[in-house]
């Protein structure tokens, strides 16, 4: 049967609320063929999550109505291996409340680490083509430390960006760190970035952590060389500065400053085809003025709009033209160049290489 995920957000919650509102779940349950298996409960922000089997969403809502009343303000499908990525496998559970190894309880948060590894080359030797891959060696240091500190790897389609989950945000950063501290100290041809991001399995418009995976990356996009930059929740979830703030490359972004990344990037990211999209009209998208955005953006990402829009254009270039999605014209356009020439110099001084050399 098809597994599903709610989300009930409810003032004053306590614990044995919860367990007899499962109780009662359980007593309806078996009339209408649903298997109501476990739940994610937070007193403080008054959520909980529901771990469903039933026949349909309807049915499911149904079972929560006839036994207590209380209706999800959401609720998903959720496809069973994209679950035990996300939530883990082997959960504690105590009157079907989900709890940690060591007895607490499991609020639900999951985070999310997105990390780069390129290594860069400045010259147009053939030969180096192999430099704007993610190398075998690093691919395999970056999967093998989120499998040493309890993470799971998430597939991720979008660029060569690495992903990974953790129940524990302390061990993604510290996780990114032995990533970043196994890479090549002597080459200067290594760069590094990672994003870390956090948040509970389903959103009020029925998400389930795609927001979360949506921001690591933006948050991996927009870091600095060698930087692993968190989100606002992912720092204050963390709540150990000996982790965080010992290390000059270890950076978060306050809530208000995550929204503007958040809005920057959601109106760039749509408008990267557009060759007519401009700074200015970026400034009236956001309604800020131009100083006002090239002091933000210097600020957050140690790079000018201009420079920032560009490497954003770049960096999808280099993905379409390694997956082989189209030509070099097409490619251009893709990205707002109608000069494949002009958008041929910019490749080349970004990456080293001509377009024309991946498409051999």
């Amino acid at each position: 049967m098809p597994l599903y995920m709610d989300f009930h957000k409810i003032a004053g919650l306590t614990i044995e609320d919860v367990k007899k509102a499962h109780m009662a779940d359980l007593a309806v349950q078996e009339k209408y063929g649903v298997k109501y298996h476990q739940f994610w409960l937070n007193q403080e922000a008054g959520t909980i999550f529901c771990l469903t089997e039933g026949p349909d969403m309807k049915t499911c809502e149904m079972v929560h109505r006839l036994a207590h009343g209380n209706i999800a303000c959401a609720m998903t499908e959720v496809e069973p291996g994209y679950y035990k990525v996300f939530m883990g496998e082997g959960h504690q559970i105590d009157h079907g409340i989900v709890r940690n190894q060591d007895g607490s309880m499991d609020l639900g948060y999951r985070s999310v680490l997105a990390v780069t590894v390129q290594h860069v080359t400045k010259t147009n030797g053939s030969e180096n083509l192999s430099k704007l891959q993610t190398s075998n060696s690093a691919r395999q240091l970056v999967l093998q430390k989120i499998d040493e500190y309890n993470g799971r790897q998430v597939k991720w389609v979008t660029d060569d960006s690495l992903m990974g989950v953790f129940n524990d945000p302390l061990q993604a950063v510290r996780c990114a760190r032995t990533i970043r501290n196994g890479l090549p100290a002597s080459s200067p041809e290594v760069f590094f970035r990672a994003g870390l991001s956090a948040g509970q399995p389903v959103t009020e418009d029925g998400e389930f952590f795609t927001n979360v995976l949506k921001l690591a990356h933006r948050l991996n996009n927009i870091a600095m060389g060698n930087e692993i930059l968190l989100s606002s929740l992912a720092r204050d979830l963390c709540n150990d500065d000996a982790v965080t703030d010992n290390d000059s490359f270890v950076r978060s972004l306050n809530a208000s400053e995550e929204d503007f990344v958040s809005d920057l990037l959601e109106i760039t990211e749509k408008n990267l085809s557009n060759e007519t999209f401009t700074i200015n009209n970026l400034c009236s998208d956001l309604g800020i003025s131009r100083p006002q955005l090239y002091r933000k953006i210097t600020t957050l990402t140690g790079r000018s709009p201009n420079d920032l829009l560009r490497d954003l254009r770049m960096e999808k270039a280099l993905t379409l033209l390694k997956r082989k999605t189209g030509n070099i014209s097409e490619v251009a356009l893709e990205v707002g160049y109608s000069s494949p020439s002009y958008f041929a110099r910019c490749f080349a001084k970004k990456f080293g290489c001509t377009p024309s050399m991946l498409q051999r």
